[in-house]
């Protein structure tokens, strides 16, 4: 049953429990995919096959005598490799970790496993899940299934790459500046980046092992699949508190309106001022509007008053003030080493203008050589004002619909080089972040789906912006807007 790795996690768990297909035909459906396609493709790098294939045997025979593990019994999933898994290696694409073998899972592992999920293997990704593509210096480069020669994104690369591929039904990924949102939208798949401290993010790698808790900002947890369903559910078994995490507060998921789309306020902008997006995406995102509107379902074009260039300046201050003690930095000169290239690339390629806009490196150096508290404390208050800002900006929508990125997937290239787009050079930070690291910074909860390809063939997604707190409603009307528009279209050649 080979079209049994294009079906959804909920999907294959349903005909696992009503017997129409045994926890062993999925997995073994999945691994001959794997065998078939990661050869190129590179997104796992750790396959638990032989683990995998006891669990799917006692997954059928549990299931035999009456019981039920939970509403993914027997479902083979995939893991980011910044995940701890007991027992199965995790390395986070850093080679000093290639060895590293936890002896406890992330609170999202051991979520996803109590619900009867069969962890399958774990993807590929960017260094300690720092860069825009799959680069690392363990594994190979992770490539996109619909045109090998072009990355799949970053840091989720891997992730994205084998929900694409068929290689899995489901990931966990996380979303520090847009690592779920821009892969899934380069490879076409779905994306959750749920509301900042919604997921546990405890046995995420960085933090190094044995360090101690840094990054206690941005940082989120999310699924990503090919179905809005799928990400429903996942988010439903990974979201709560943590007696291992305190800051998580107990805030229950929110119950979804009934309101039709009709009755919905729905906004879209096609380009964040300062930051100019692909013609191709700009009119796709066009595009959809008009549909919707065309059906009855009323949408205005409209632009927050909202400083995003700000947000970018400052969220690059949290980012690297809350990393900075979470990465290997003064411990690693090959690390340093990488670090300092990219930064010469990222400040010296690319349009001049939109560098002095990005001005990345500029405020990296001074915080890297001489962090200051105050600083940080600064820059979390003005994070403060912008969240508060955003929130009364989007109080009059009920959803709100923008770019992931201001260019489709690009060909492979050194981490820092300035990407073209529609032949202007745009820095390397700037091209596949201005679109998301914003809302990762405000912290409000993103869906990403597909909503069409470019003339050579490669996905476009479209963000849609929720209120902070209200992933069931946005996932709602995600769910509507993905049977509308286009939904999971498998790339070629992957039966």
């Amino acid at each position: 049953m080979s079209n049994l790795v294009f079906l959804s996690a909920y999907q294959l768990a349903e005909m696992i429990r009503n017997g129409v297909v045994s926890a062993v035909e999925v997995l073994d459906a999945h691994l001959i995919q794997i065998a078939k396609h990661n050869p190129q493709l590179n997104a796992i790098c750790t396959l638990n096959e032989e683990h995998a294939r006891q669990q799917a045997k006692h997954a059928d025979e549990a299931l035999a005598r009456g019981e039920n593990w939970g509403i993914l019994h027997g479902v083979p999933i995939t893991i980011k490799d910044v995940f701890e898994t007991t027992g199965l290696r995790t390395t986070a694409g850093y080679k000093p970790l290639e060895n590293y073998i936890p002896d406890q899972d992330a609170t999202v592992v051991a979520r996803l496993r109590a619900a009867g999920a069969i962890i399958m293997g774990k993807t590929n990704l960017a260094e300690l899940a720092s860069d825009w593509q799959g680069i690392n210096d363990l594994f190979p480069r992770v490539n996109n299934p619909w045109n090998l020669n072009y990355t799949s994104g970053g840091s989720s690369s891997g992730s994205a790459a084998a929900i694409a591929a068929g290689l899995s039904p489901l990931d966990i990924g996380d979303d520090f500046g847009g690592s779920i949102r821009q892969p899934a939208h380069f490879c076409g798949i779905f994306g959750l980046k749920p509301t900042d401290r919604r997921v546990p993010t405890t046995g995420h790698i960085p933090e190094l092992p044995g360090m101690p808790k840094c990054i206690r900002q941005i940082l989120t947890v999310g699924p990503l699949a090919r179905s809005v369903q799928d990400l429903r559910l996942c988010l439903q078994l990974i979201a709560g508190e943590d007696l291992r995490q305190p800051e998580i507060p107990p805030v229950p998921l929110d119950t979804p309106t009934t309101k039709s789309l009709e009755n919905l306020r729905i906004a879209w902008t096609d380009e964040f001022r300062g930051f100019p997006v692909a013609v191709e995406i700009k009119q796709a995102m066009e595009s959809v509007a008009n549909h919707l509107n065309n059906i009855s379902i009323n949408t205005e074009k409209w632009h927050p008053n909202f400083d995003f260039v700000a947000a970018w300046q400052i969220s690059w201050t949290v980012l690297i003030y809350s990393s900075i003690y979470a990465s290997p930095v003064g411990m690693d000169i090959n690390f340093i080493r990488k670090k300092m290239g990219f930064m010469y690339r990222e400040g010296t390629t690319g349009d001049r203008s939109l560098r002095k806009l990005g001005n990345v490196p500029k405020m990296v150096f001074p915080i890297f050589f001489n962090p200051n508290l105050k600083d940080y404390f600064e820059a979390l208050t003005e994070r403060d004002y912008l969240i508060a800002k955003m929130d009364r900006e989007l109080a009059q929508w009920d959803v709100w619909l923008c770019p992931v990125a201001m260019t489709p997937a690009f060909t492979h290239c050194s981490p820092g080089e300035a990407v073209e787009v529609d032949g202007r050079k745009i820095p390397y930070m700037m091209a596949s972040g201005a679109y998301t690291q914003p809302l990762a910074f405000t912290g409000h909860p993103v869906v990403v789906i597909p909503i069409g390809k470019t003339k050579n063939g490669l996905p476009i997604g479209m963000q849609i912006v929720g209120k902070r707190w209200q992933e069931m409603e946005l996932l709602r009307i995600a769910e509507k807007f993905s049977q509308l528009i286009t939904g999971f279209q498998q790339p070629p050649n992957y039966n």
